[in-house]
């Protein structure tokens, strides 16, 4: 953290909060964007009714709306503060410097799609993340184009760099295989569950489990520091750009047809029936493959060592040094009692208290927003904090 110009300091406590403790109510804010009025908070009894609710001032009725994104576990103090008319900035008391702020979406581009698919009001979490990160790589194919070897090699060459998201299912855990390692094992009606939450980017059923990949499994990739590959079928890939996710598409083709099938016959590990069944999925999927606004690049395995230093070229790692490609996407430290907060353009200025020796002292941060990406049903991305 840095210290903030004078200049910025004086503009900032020019500026305004909209914050309010209804103290019959409990500890919640009240936020008017148009016609409704967002209230986050607790209730009176600061278990049941934790959450999000809207007042329509049109129709002079409350409504619950459906909330999807990772949400914040239970807080009683925070300040609200409204940002774009499209989503609300949400400071909790007393917590660590990760995990302080929140942005509560109300009508984002993710937060319109939603709506329109569900046909209800539909509002989203996303907690923001001090620092960036490189966008996660989403690479498909068919079976027996390379594209495994090729992830293999690049793991292989960037330890440090890249990691894989730990994907969900509902089978049962086989011999050898650990929970939140392999996969994380999980009922089928929570997963049923979290998919209606919008919480999967894609899902499939496979011999009747279902098998998916979360945002908070990718972004958990980001917030330990490294890039986020994903190997996934073309489906899987449209469900992924579907779902708003900010990454790399890349779809990995051979020379020929007549090339894939003589790859899959050169393994020698399948029957006949296994690879045609292969190769009537390889067609369909190179048919997907070239859909106009599917994929961002097209990779052409012919000769391996061109096709990867043609991957270390459009990942920007072809002069490469082994390390680190994200920033760190965490802070030590911890946020006490917040008191205000106030705006100026795209900073927060955030006085917090704290008590020692039974003496009240103030430390004032200022948040910078001007660098924010992502959002909702993932991380928002790109913040900048430091005291003033």
């Amino acid at each position: 953290m840095g210290e903030a110009p004078a200049s910025l300091i004086d503009n900032l406590q020019g500026g305004y909060t909209n914050v309010f403790d209804l103290k019959s109510k409990g500890k919640q804010t009240a936020t008017v964007i148009g016609s409704k009025t967002y209230v986050i908070g607790w209730g009176i009894d600061e278990v049941e009714t934790f959450g999000v609710r809207a007042f329509d001032k049109c129709t002079n009725e409350w409504v619950i709306p459906t909330v999807l994104g990772t949400k914040p576990k239970p807080f009683k103090g925070h300040l609200a503060m409204l940002l774009c008319q499209d989503r609300i900035l949400v400071v909790k008391e007393n917590s660590t410097f990760d995990d302080c702020i929140w942005f509560l979406e109300v009508n984002t581009e993710y937060i319109r799609h939603q709506k329109k698919k569900l046909g209800t009001e539909v509002v989203a979490w996303s907690r923001g993340v001090i620092g960036d990160a490189e966008k996660p790589i989403v690479i498909s194919g068919p079976s027996g184009v390379g594209k495994g070897t090729l992830i293999n090699k690049l793991m292989k060459d960037f330890p440090t760099m890249f990691g894989f998201s730990v994907s969900h299912t509902t089978r049962a855990p086989r011999e050898g295989e650990k929970n939140h390692v392999h996969y994380h094992f999980t009922e089928r009606s929570v997963m049923e569950q979290e998919i209606k939450d919008g919480k999967f980017l894609e899902f499939a059923s496979v011999h009747g489990n279902l098998y998916g990949t979360s945002t908070e499994a990718v972004d958990a990739v980001a917030d330990a520091g490294k890039r986020c590959i994903l190997d996934i079928d073309v489906q899987g890939a449209r469900c992924m750009r579907d779902s708003h996710l900010e990454a790399i598409f890349i779809f990995v083709c051979p020379p020929s047809f007549e090339e894939l099938e003589k790859r899959l016959r050169a393994r020698g590990t399948e029957m006949e029936e296994q690879i045609q069944k292969r190769l009537r999925n390889a067609r369909t999927e190179l048919e997907k493959g070239r859909e106009p606004g599917l994929f961002d690049h097209m990779l052409v395995n012919d000769d391996f060592n061109a096709c990867y230093e043609s991957l270390k070229k459009l990942l920007g790692l072809d002069e490469a040094v082994n390390g680190t490609s994200c920033h760190s996407s965490s802070e030590v430290g911890y946020l006490p009692l917040v008191c205000s907060a106030s705006a100026s353009d795209e900073k927060i200025l955030i006085v917090s208290e704290t008590v020692e020796l039974e003496k009240p002292s103030q430390n004032r941060i200022v948040l910078d927003m001007s660098s924010i990406k992502g959002g909702a049903p993932a991380r928002t991305r790109g913040l900048n904090m430091y005291f003033a």
